[in-house]
């Protein structure tokens, strides 16, 4: 299913000061309504995410890069429902997981064949443990599915801090789709960016499906 960026979704708080303060509040903001969400309502959020991905996976050419849920995070697996990268791989799709690297730099990739390939890193969550491809391999993916708290209507993207997809998404192929796996209430009017934010040009929504953007 798929849509544009029209009305609804929440108004980021006020963005006064410096953009890492508005940042900072709308994180926090953000974390706590992912924690109240219930169990079944983010299984039934992550079964309507691998649908619209799949099918937005299936019209576009080259593998797919997934980030793997973690927590609250969209796409994640619950009772009876696979993990969207899992939904991914059964669908026959190639997928591309990222690594976080051992030095400060752009995520690294390895193919991702399902959860036997999973063990603890480093950070204390699990991660692939295939080859590692370099982080130029990005390049070679047509569909990039990236972690978010929020996205606004012109495709600016609050992630976690952490500085890693903004390290990484400079080498996705420029025809590459950028997409964030939101729950609904989660595309907003505005989020606080700055000047190395890399837009993203859809996000995907349970209810609504996949949401193209305008910069």
């Amino acid at each position: 299913m798929t849509a544009r960026a029209g009305d609804g979704g929440g108004s980021s708080p006020d963005q006064g000061g410096r953009p890492g303060e508005a940042k900072r509040a709308l994180r926090r903001l953000l974390l706590a309504e992912r924690r109240g969400r219930p169990v079944t309502g983010r299984a039934a959020a992550a079964a309507a995410l691998s649908a619209h991905l799949c099918a937005l996976a299936a019209a576009t050419p080259g593998p797919v890069a997934c980030y793997l849920p973690i927590g609250t995070e969209p796409g994640g697996a619950g009772p009876d429902v696979p993990s969207l990268p899992d939904a991914l791989v059964a669908a026959g799709h190639e997928l591309l997981a990222p690594v976080v690297p051992d030095e400060p730099g752009p995520l690294d990739w390895t193919v991702y064949r399902g959860p036997d390939d999973l063990a603890p890193g480093p950070l204390g969550v699990v991660e692939p443990t295939g080859p590692r491809l370099g982080p130029a391999t990005l390049a070679t993916a047509g569909l990039v599915v990236v972690p978010a708290l929020a996205v606004d209507r012109r495709g600016r993207r609050l992630g976690r801090g952490g500085g890693f997809y903004d390290r990484t998404l400079a080498l996705a192929a420029p025809g590459a789709l950028l997409v964030v796996p939101l729950y609904d209430g989660e595309l907003r009017d505005e989020v606080p960016a700055e000047d190395h934010d890399i837009a993203v040009g859809a996000v995907a929504l349970p209810r609504d499906g996949v949401v193209h953007l305008s910069p």
